[in-house]
């Protein structure tokens, strides 16, 4: 019997996601499957019943009328989600231990920044200065993290590992030993209240577009040791009132923040996030997905489809995501 054709549609503009790059990872899992790497004149859509996507363009999808599933190859599904034209097929989307570990590398990394004063002591070295100041202990600074789910929780024991005392809030009900957690609308001012470094790792929907707004950095601990409340962003754009962030950097409302995805991206030369001596940027890489792994994620998952078995971390489109 022949198996289904893989399709791989990547837009992505930069080094990481190389179509060609992920064309070769795929041939070499795939075995005797046809991998298409698209645009590709040479070909029957009605072939394809599996695509692996990054950025499709909307409606890009529409055209495989046999399609049976759809891959996202990164963790955010907002963009397909909006997307009227995508067909109406189980989507997964990527969970992998590669991403996760990469997802916590970057979250602990920017917590330990800004609790270690990092961007006062790069500025007293360029200005030739020494002047250390207190340096307080883990167990003084309260992290609270939005987005209960596989990276959010394996960032949680990460940094609780450190001594920092670690909060996460989440749409449902969570139980995670040595994890404060919170849930819902209703406790989520009790769980910015107690948070001093606030990490945002939820996914974007109707609900959680714009959370990051002044009104939530308002209600973030105010007696934090470090002086200000922090923000470190590495979920989605989408979530971040970027206005807002940048008036509450400069009035005090927030003592900094490290951002690693934007509304717009790539994020434009005028932005002021560039220059802000409060502000750390990153290209939207706190978890840059390795074809390697991800390529042989999508193989097994096919392969237990085809014989039967259940695909794993499908989307559910009620909650989007």
């Amino acid at each position: 019997m022949n198996k289904g054709t893989l399709a791989l549609l990547i837009h992505g503009g930069t080094e990481n996601w190389s179509p060609q790059r992920w064309k070769q990872r795929f041939d070499e899992v795939c075995g005797d499957r046809r991998v298409l790497q698209l645009p590709d004149a040479g070909f029957d859509p009605a072939d394809v019943h599996y695509a692996a996507v990054w950025k499709p363009r909307p409606g890009e999808l529409a055209g495989f009328p046999n399609l049976r599933v759809i891959f996202n190859l990164g963790a955010g599904v907002d963009a397909l989600m909006a997307d009227p034209g995508v067909p109406k097929v189980p989507l997964v989307r990527v969970a992998v231990g590669d991403l996760t570990g990469r997802m916590s590398e970057y979250v602990v990394l920017h917590v330990l920044m800004h609790h270690r004063q990092e961007l006062y002591l790069r500025a007293s070295q360029r200005e030739k200065r020494w002047a250390p100041k207190f340096q307080w202990p883990a167990s003084a600074v309260s992290v609270g993290i939005m987005g209960l789910g596989t990276l959010g929780v394996n960032a949680a024991h990460a940094l609780r590992h450190l001594g920092f005392r670690v909060s996460g809030w989440s749409r449902n009900p969570k139980e995670i030993d040595g994890i404060k957690c919170f849930h819902g609308s209703a406790q989520l001012d009790a769980f910015l209240g107690q948070t001093d470094i606030l990490v945002c790792l939820l996914p974007l929907t109707p609900d959680t577009r714009d959370i990051l707004n002044r009104g939530s950095f308002a209600k973030l601990n105010r007696n934090s040791p470090m002086g200000a409340p922090v923000l470190i962003n590495a979920g989605r754009g989408g979530l971040q009132n970027e206005a807002d962030i940048l008036a509450c950097l400069d009035d005090g409302t927030l003592g900094a923040a490290s951002l690693d995805v934007f509304v717009q991206e790539p994020l434009p030369g005028a932005s002021p996030f560039w220059s802000h001596p409060k502000v750390v940027l990153t290209p939207h890489n706190a978890a840059d997905t390795d074809p390697d792994e991800i390529s042989k994620y999508v193989a097994r998952q096919i392969e237990r489809f085809e014989a039967g078995g259940g695909l794993e971390n499908v989307v559910d489109p009620a909650r989007g995501y």
